[in-house]
């Protein structure tokens, strides 16, 4: 076993880490599952906790100006204190539960423009935290999720980018403190009326809500709020609708709106806000899911993740 990590926290000497996910491959709701490897250093040190953490990118506005901030965004102690002998190995085996609302990284194989996603190991000893090996994890789309993608490239809209955002969508159960958006360029049958096409997902145990946006630039909504609705649909329910067609009204009847909307108020704009009311320009979601036209692998983790993260994948 080769540990990828020395706890450069606890000084020359200290113990390493090595964290093994059986299958770095999820979705929503299931688990992450693997052993954490410590090898003790020349001295015997008291470990006082371990932890993981689930981290992320996430893109933060403020007034005029939006950086990237790396969040972790889930985190559980995996074991309490114990002594560590000096050369001694204590492997750890745990499972740790994926949120509900996780972001969706993958689809099909292929890595979204714009995501990336790893499990952070942390150890502590005598007050000292080190953050000491992160392993890229790839969450896949739920059912529900996968077929409302599926009818989106089957209709011919065509994958533009995904990102994280923070902050909460009004009237939506929320838990994290971020939500993903999921862009498309339209599919020419829509051309005329929409120029973007945005795509939330809010995930539990039961269903999964669907936010649809469109056209968020400058001018047309006031007071940070964009125009969107939503649709909820049961897992239970996935196999039995015809999402290509639901999927195609759904759209036809939010451009609609969305165009009279705009006609009334004289403008072709639309703002891109991060309060998200309930505006009242366009309208209708879903849920689904499916192999995403145009969609790009994303950047290797090594290069998003910078500073703390310039380790990842190793």
């Amino acid at each position: 076993m080769v540990f990828k990590k020395l706890l450069g926290a606890f000084g020359v000497g200290g113990p390493s880490v090595d964290t093994v996910l059986a299958n770095p491959n999820t979705r929503p709701g299931l688990t992450l599952d693997g052993q954490i490897h410590i090898l003790g250093g020349d001295h015997a040190v008291n470990i006082d906790q371990v932890a993981l953490g689930l981290v992320t990118r996430v893109e933060v506005e403020g007034g005029d100006a939006s950086y990237d901030s790396t969040v972790e965004f889930h985190r559980i102690a995996v074991a309490g204190a114990f002594p560590l002998g000096a050369g001694e190995r204590k492997d750890i085996p745990f499972s740790f539960p994926v949120p509900w609302e996780a972001p969706v990284t993958d689809v099909y194989g292929q890595r979204l423009r714009g995501m990336t996603m790893g499990l952070r190991t942390e150890l502590a000893v005598a007050r000292a935290v080190d953050k000491g090996d992160l392993d890229a994890v790839h969450v896949h789309p739920l059912p529900a999720q996968e077929r409302i993608l599926d009818a989106f490239n089957g209709l011919g809209f065509r994958f533009k980018s995904a990102d994280l955002e923070r902050g909460r969508i009004h009237g939506v159960n929320q838990t994290l403190p971020f939500y993903q958006e999921i862009e498309f360029w339209p599919a020419p049958q829509y051309a005329g009326a929409i120029n973007e096409v945005e795509l939330t997902f809010v995930a539990d145990q039961r269903g999964v809500e669907v936010i649809l946006e469109f056209d968020k630039r400058g001018g047309l909504f006031a007071g940070g709020h964009d125009a969107f609705g939503r649709f909820r649909v049961e897992h239970a329910t996935v196999d039995q609708t015809d999402w290509a067609s639901v999927v195609d009204g759904w759209v036809r009847q939010a451009s609609d709106r969305y165009s009279a909307f705009r006609s009334s108020h004289g403008t072709h704009g639309g703002h891109h806000g991060h309060g998200r009311g309930m505006g009242a320009g366009a309208v209708i979601a879903g849920a689904g899911a499916g192999l995403l036209g145009g969609m790009v692998l994303g950047e290797a983790m090594e290069d998003v993740f910078e500073g703390d993260f310039g380790d990842f994948g190793e």
